[in-house]
């Protein structure tokens, strides 16, 4: 056992650690907005996207579940290019947008797309289902740990790699689906997802790696193209 722990630390180690959600600084700077444009933009694009998101909450998400968005800007200058999903105590989800992110976009469409794909991972449940696998994960690692003899902190290790497993286990299947229901957000805001998911061109392809948090660049624009096309976007 102590053994199969080393290799999944290894293994883990080898692959990046992003949380579901999390967007990723780009390879290369694009054309970018100068920063009054972006500023202006970003306002317009919020008020724009989240009421078809919490349209899309209350009636997708499950019953009980808060759709009373809050968009939130990390003010720290020393914060990469980053947007991810968190809620409150209290249940209530929080979009957060470092300024390095808005900064970078190279339009309207792109901020749509990732406040969308955002918005999405909430209405779809996935912290709360995250969270679930890496609980289970955990538990079946640590339990098979105990069973061959480990000791208390080999019990420690495997439990804490279990959760780290459990996390990933769907994590590029969360990706998939916040960019499937991220398009029709943003689609249904009055912008163009194949525009704002051009984003995917510019940051580092994680390709099919085991144990990736995210799936394949080409996957997800597929994804986004397929969905718009179902819609019946132009082009």
């Amino acid at each position: 056992m102590r053994r199969l722990i080393l290799l999944l630390a290894l293994a883990l180690s080898a692959c990046e650690a992003a949380a579901p959600g999390r967007v990723r600084a780009p390879v290369a700077d694009a054309p970018a907005l100068d920063a009054g444009t972006a500023a202006q933009t970003f306002i317009e694009v919020v008020a724009a996207v989240e009421p078809v998101a919490e349209r899309e909450c209350r009636r997708l998400a499950p019953a009980g579940t808060r759709c009373d968005f809050i968009v939130a800007v990390n003010r720290d200058l020393r914060a990469p290019p980053n947007a991810f999903q968190s809620r409150t105590e209290a249940g209530q989800p929080v979009v957060t947008f470092t300024v390095a992110m808005i900064a970078q976009a190279a339009n309207a469409d792109e901020m749509a797309f990732v406040l969308g794909h955002e918005a999405a991972h909430h209405i779809l449940g996935h912290l709360t289902r995250q969270a679930e696998n890496a609980a289970a994960g955990a538990a079946i690692l640590a339990g098979l740990a105990g069973a061959t003899g480990a000791s208390a902190a080999d019990i420690a290790d495997a439990e804490q790699i279990g959760a780290i497993l459990g996390a990933r286990s769907y994590s590029k299947e969360f990706e998939l689906e916040a960019d499937r229901l991220g398009t029709v957000i943003s689609l249904r805001a009055g912008y163009d997802p194949v525009l704002g998911a051009a984003y995917f061109a510019r940051i580092p392809d994680p390709g099919n790696r085991f144990l990736g948090s995210h799936p394949p660049n080409a996957a997800r624009m597929g994804v986004v193209m397929d969905t718009a096309r179902r819609l019946g976007a132009p082009g």
